[in-house]
């Protein structure tokens, strides 16, 4: 399969899956998947997106050796909302490496901070930091205060997820 093709050839969930599915945990596949989200046309890279994400449902493993690019690229604030809010999406489920937590942290409050940010990344952003909290305690006064203020004026989500974070906290005794 032509994986670029078929990014191109259609944008729905069946799409994604069918790229998926022909990854699979085929390691240099989802390296060439990782290439085209990470360097290639806008509308490939936001195509791309719902691809990775699958495969990084099915095989987190994978996502790995394409953290340091991954973080890198977050860094550009003009990359399009379905690669900020994939690659965020994956940085939640996975234990972020110690030399990629500075940036992680840094790029995660910058996102809940800002208030054009899409709701699903500073959802995200939320549950990233959580869990590099939980290796820096330094982190959680920061933290919460910035959930804090998302929630005054934030959307129903953010107010949700929000609560359900400083409830983890509190039970970690972190309030």
């Amino acid at each position: 399969m032509d994986i670029r093709a078929a990014i191109l050839q259609e944008h729905s969930k069946k799409q994604a899956l069918l790229i998926a599915n022909y990854i699979s945990s085929n390691q240099e596949r989802f390296d060439q998947l990782m290439h085209l989200f990470l360097t290639d046309e806008y509308r490939v890279v936001q195509r791309a997106a719902y691809a990775v994400s699958h495969c990084a449902d099915r095989h987190i493993e994978m996502v790995y050796p394409h953290l340091p690019a991954m973080v890198e690229y977050l860094k550009d604030r003009s990359t399009h909302i379905a690669t900020r809010r994939n690659i965020v999406r994956i940085l939640s489920q996975i234990d972020v490496p110690e030399p990629l937590m500075g940036n992680v942290a840094t790029l995660c409050f910058d996102f809940l901070i800002d208030p054009k940010e899409a709701v699903a990344v500073k959802i995200y952003s939320m549950e990233v930091l959580y869990q590099l909290t939980l290796k820096e305690p330094d982190l959680q006064n920061e933290l919460i205060l910035v959930i804090e203020e998302n929630m005054i004026h934030g959307s129903a989500g953010i107010r949700s997820r929000g609560r359900k974070v400083l409830k983890r906290l509190d039970k970690l005794g972190l309030l």
